[in-house]
């Protein structure tokens, strides 16, 4: 009898804490419907994990198996990227090459929480730049640079990354309103500006996009090559099967994996700190950051334009791809129906997930 106790026994509130953050977690995820792919696996790895002497962790655990498997190796990051890569059409970006800088100016709130978190004196610069890729909008990058950086916070990190995408729709509208007028928020753009994208070109992107960034930035060809293969994959045209399968069956198992993995890094004793409440709050504006980033580059762009873009297409430049974009079309719609401009922001979507691979790759170049 006192055997069966003692789990009970050696429960602390803050075990109790971390099991009602899992649970809230998935609320979210069912309630909401808050990327529930990624929350509800999270915050049922962080249950698992906050029972005392839990057999899903430890040397035997299968969570702790997964973790050495998967993120230790940075296995998981990698085979996300080929399935993400699979699913995106990179045509209404070559359509407007232009989106490439939008998606670089929204990079621009890794590089703004990075500093804050450093002037902080509580990280030091490889924790600053793991925290400041939250920014990215990209959980994998989040999970490759945080795992290379900062692995006492990778838990905090990962949690700040897919929340904040999750509630991207709740995040970046206000700050765009904030920033734009409503006659600006109705400015209409060509939708492809009578480009046609050869089939040619769109094998050719992938694997020059892969080289090039590969000799600048070396550290990049894990992450961007990846994603340009599961890319490549798509557009050949000789590869359906494996192309459906990298969409479907590879991206379901690894997100799973990933997520509930994940989870299990929320461990009380390193997540209950206020680190990471410093960390939450430093992601938080990073996302804001990368949105008013974008917003205010289009905004300088159209000074030296006869023919303006829409400033919320530089909001679209994060890499949470392709929420972003339909968040921006839902908002033109809202101040003009016959707006369309769902192909320019998801050319800028399509941009920030370039751009956030690559700054995440430029600062382990940097920092390692």
């Amino acid at each position: 009898m006192e055997a069966l106790l003692q789990g009970l026994s050696a429960m602390t509130y803050k075990h109790w804490v971390m099991i009602t953050i899992g649970l809230v977690l998935i609320y979210l995820a069912i309630k909401k419907e808050y990327e529930p792919m990624l929350l509800l696996p999270i915050g049922f790895g962080a249950i698992l994990t906050n029972i005392p002497m839990s057999s899903a962790v430890g040397p035997d655990g299968f969570l702790t198996i997964l973790y050495n498997v998967g993120i230790k190796t940075e296995l998981f990051p990698i085979l996300i990227f080929i399935a993400v890569g699979a699913m995106i059409d990179f045509s209404p970006l070559l359509k407007q090459p232009v989106m490439l800088f939008f998606g670089a100016a929204a990079q621009f709130g890794i590089f703004a929480a990075m500093f804050l978190a450093a002037s902080t004196g509580r990280f030091n610069i490889q924790e600053a730049a793991a925290i400041g890729i939250i920014g990215a909008a990209d959980g994998p990058t989040s999970i490759f640079v945080g795992n290379k950086f900062a692995k006492d916070y990778l838990g905090a990190i990962t949690v700040a990354a897919y929340s904040y995408m999750a509630l991207v729709p709740l995040i970046q509208p206000p700050v765009i309103r904030a920033l734009t007028t409503k006659k600006e928020r109705q400015i209409r753009m060509d939708a492809d500006y009578d480009v046609k994208v050869s089939k040619k070109v769109l094998i050719f992107f992938p694997i020059m996009v892969t080289i090039v960034a590969g000799i600048v930035a070396p550290m990049s060809v894990a992450l961007v090559g990846s994603l340009m293969f599961g890319n490549l994959i798509r557009e050949c045209g000789v590869l359906d099967r494996l192309s459906k399968s990298a969409q479907n069956e590879l991206a379901n198992l690894v997100t799973l994996l990933l997520g509930i993995t994940i989870g299990s890094t929320m461990v009380a004793d390193k997540f209950l700190s206020p680190d990471t409440l410093m960390i939450l709050a430093i992601g938080l504006l990073a996302f804001v950051f990368d949105t008013a980033g974008g917003v205010l580059f289009a905004k300088f762009v159209n000074l030296f334009l006869k023919k303006k873009v829409n400033p919320m297409i530089g909001a679209a430049g994060i890499s949470a791809f392709p929420m972003s974009a339909r968040i921006i079309q839902k908002m033109a719609q809202e101040d003009d129906p016959q707006n369309f401009i769902l192909m320019q922001a998801i050319g800028a979507n399509v941009a920030g997930q370039i751009g956030s691979v690559i700054a995440g790759s430029v600062l382990i170049t940097l920092l390692s």
